[in-house]
């Protein structure tokens, strides 16, 4: 009853602000004008306060998620309302700018936000104020089960008993077995050990349980898991699951989609779609832009190319892109024509640990190839694998391969993105780094990929260039 009051209270509040805030004068006028000359703007401007209504309830859905989650903490509460009251403000805006001309200024629309932001932040601290008051008087309690004895136990359970606001109880605990409920107890740790695993049924008959809050590991108590699940649902009991760490990093990104009347669970799906999809549009606007302003410089270069060494201007290499895929790299050559052929004479040269071949004073790189290994010149021709989605300007060096083959387990993490043109390898040292941190500088790229750290990845590849750190 109180979130469905809630609801209806944020949106009254979101309708009765913006008709205070809409200047009526200049809607009518506006009106008026419009049946004079026969253009039907009521209308038009009707279905845009249908629209914007729509919206607001789309927003705070979103936003604020009206369910009954007692482990959202308030301020992370408040920090909703006001994101979903500041998008509503942006909403009204377009909605104004495209139905309403001229009726909505921008005092008013900091009114809107400022009004709006007031009152519901002071109808969340008044609800929270309503139910502490019931609970003091033992209503609106849930009573919750915690299962596990471990540390991680303990410390949530410290932190739900700390958090008088969330309404919960916590009626006991339960072993994993009988020796961890004897390190319990010895350990003086606090909270009543009611039985373990093994007596869960039993326990359950005899306590007034509401909710079981299990802190177990995932992967090591799958089994068991599945069994508490079981139980939960038979006796219809709220079941919530705590995952330690390593299970957290593995179910963060848990998403159920219904397909055929099948569920469908899928983990590591990538959520970063907004983020993917802008740094797709700068590849291709920042490569096409690229290849025009460099065009006079690469021809000049490939004629340089053709006069100093017989061969092809461009050299066209398999190489292993995202997931496998495979490509053709493109470079200005830098290199006489049957470098391949001669690269197992040279085996024995290679300066670079891992399954990687490189060579500092490689005896087969021409006289211009030298001075655009250099200069990094010889890598612009990629930027048409960029154009062309096989690449992207920031991301691991594509591998040829026969190094992927010979990838220790680990280090095939890197072949899950698109491979780049410039990477954080590049821009620290190249050839200077052993191959180990090489491959563990990809993998944290990865982990911690943003376009903010493409960008500074790019800004610190530009004095890398000039410089020449570690090309050869």
């Amino acid at each position: 009853m109180l979130i469905r009051a809630t609801r209806l209270l944020d949106q009254a509040v979101l309708v009765g602000t913006a008709l205070v805030v809409i200047d009526h004068d200049a809607l009518a006028e506006g009106v008026g004008a419009a049946r004079l000359v026969g253009a039907p703007n009521f209308v038009s401007e009707s279905v845009g306060m249908l629209i914007l209504a729509l919206g607001w309830v789309g927003i705070f859905d979103h936003y604020v998620r009206y369910r009954a989650d007692r482990f959202v903490e308030f301020h992370v509460q408040l920090r909703n309302l006001l994101k979903a009251v500041t998008v509503g403000t942006l909403a009204l805006l377009g909605i104004s700018a495209l139905f309403l001309p001229h009726t909505v200024e921008l005092l008013g629309l900091l009114t809107f936000w400022g009004v709006v932001s007031v009152i519901v932040v002071a109808s969340r601290v008044a609800l929270t104020g309503l139910l502490m008051g019931a609970r003091r008087f033992g209503y609106n309690y849930r009573y919750l089960l915690m299962v596990g004895t471990n540390q991680h136990a303990a410390e949530f359970a410290g932190k739900i008993t700390r958090r008088s606001e969330l309404g919960y109880k916590v009626v006991g605990f339960i072993a994993e077995s009988a020796e961890s409920r004897h390190a319990w107890e010895a350990s003086g740790g606090q909270g009543k050990v009611l039985g373990t695993l093994a007596d869960i049924r039993r326990v359950l008959e005899r306590e007034r349980v509401d909710e079981m809050l299990v802190c177990l590991s995932v992967e090591a108590r799958f089994r068991t898991m599945n069994e508490i699940i079981t139980i939960a649902r038979e006796l219809g009991i709220v079941l919530r699951i705590a995952p330690e760490a390593a299970d957290g990093a593995m179910l963060e990104k848990l998403h159920i989609e219904e397909f055929d009347n099948e569920y469908v669970i899928t983990l590591f799906r990538e959520q970063m779609l907004l983020q993917l999809l802008v740094k797709r549009v700068v590849d291709v606007v920042v490569s096409a832009i690229a290849l025009l302003v460099l065009a006079a410089g690469m021809g000049v270069v490939a004629i340089l190319i053709k006069l100093t060494s017989p061969g092809p201007v461009l050299f066209a290499q398999d190489r292993v892109g995202m997931n496998q895929r495979r490509f053709k790299l493109y470079k200005f050559r830098s290199m006489v024509a049957d470098a391949d052929e001669r690269k197992s004479a040279l085996a024995h040269l290679n300066e670079v640990d891992g399954p990687v071949f490189k060579i500092e004073n490689d005896p087969r790189v021409t006289r211009i190839g030298r001075f655009i290994r250099r200069t990094s010149i010889d890598e612009l021709p990629q930027l048409f694998n960029v154009l062309r989605g096989e690449m992207s300007l920031v991301g691991p060096r594509p591998p040829l391969p026969d190094e992927v083959i010979r990838y220790e387990w680990m280090f095939r993490k890197r072949l899950s993105v698109k491979p780049g043109i410039t990477c954080v390898w590049q821009v620290s040292g190249r050839n200077h780094i052993t191959f180990e941190r090489w491959m563990q500088m990809d993998h944290d790229y990865i982990e911690n990929w943003s376009l903010w750290l493409d960008l500074k990845i790019l800004m610190k590849t530009i004095p890398a260039v000039f410089l020449g750190r570690g090309a050869s």
